[in-house]
């Protein structure tokens, strides 16, 4: 089928909230990016951000959000989702299919537990129901390399705890090019949605989700670690867990199956 992609934006507030979207497909999936959000939002991206979703439209309609345009401080991981939930309704979505991944897995925690009837099934990949050490150190780091405006140092850091090393072998040679994207005027909106991950802890509340849920991992994860999917998976009541053996936080983008397990799982009744 063609290839339609669009942008959009929606009033949230006295601000606005981006998102892009494709596909005629009657079910919807909704999917919410991680903390590099906080770096370069989806606004004007469309064709870029949904071509690797291309094959799905004639199934499902795809929007890809970012959070809300302005973040005030002490912005929440729980006030996202609500911001998600009003945006959802605002273009009258009703229900939907929900992948979240990194921080952007942490939203639909939220939203499936402060507003299950927006929530059909949910997908979290790379993700963590609360900061553990591993999620700490690393954001903290990634907080103090912002406020520094060392933009070079936060891409490679993040390259290198994110992919295989078989896999970093071969980008290693492109970090001066990668060094510079992304690079945004001013750091305040990373730094809103880090802080943000830093004060997460849905743990006690995941009995609470009661939609099918698919929990994606990374056997080495070096940004949240295995054992917060582990986690998630034992106290989400009937929730499956796939781990990729060998592979770390970006086993979303590296892992050539991963939209496949993750439509396969949607498209189950």
């Amino acid at each position: 089928m063609m290839f339609n992609a669009k942008n959009g934006s929606i009033k949230i507030g006295d601000t606005s909230m981006d998102f892009v979207y494709g596909g005629s497909g009657e079910k919807k999936l909704i999917i919410l990016p991680g903390l590099s959000e906080g770096l370069t939002t989806v606004k004007g991206k469309a064709i870029f951000l949904l071509h690797p979703y291309r094959k799905y439209f004639d199934r499902f309609t795809v929007y890809m959000f970012s959070r809300k345009k302005d973040m005030p401080k002490g912005y929440s991981i729980q006030e996202m989702a609500a911001d998600q939930a009003a945006a959802m309704t605002a273009l009258g979505i009703d229900k939907s299919c929900v992948l979240g991944v990194s921080q952007g897995g942490m939203i639909p925690q939220y939203l499936a537990i402060d507003h299950p009837k927006l929530v059909e099934k949910l997908v979290i990949a790379v993700s963590a129901p609360r900061v553990n050490e591993i999620i700490r150190e690393y954001v903290s780091g990634k907080i103090e390399t912002a406020q520094a405006g060392d933009h070079k140092t936060l891409m490679i850091d993040t390259m290198e705890r994110s992919y295989s090393q078989e896999y970093l072998r071969k980008y290693r040679k492109i970090y001066p090019i990668i060094c510079h994207i992304g690079k945004p005027k001013s750091y305040d909106r990373f730094l809103v949605n880090a802080n943000a991950i830093l004060g997460f802890d849905v743990y006690d509340k995941l009995d609470r989700i009661v939609c099918p849920t698919l929990i994606i991992a990374g056997e080495d994860d070096k940004i949240v670690g295995v054992q917060a999917s582990k986690e998630m998976y034992e106290r989400i009541p009937g929730s499956d867990l796939f781990v990729y053996p060998g592979l770390g936080h970006a086993a979303f983008d590296e892992a050539k199956d991963f939209n496949e397990r993750v439509f396969s799982f949607l498209g189950q009744e």
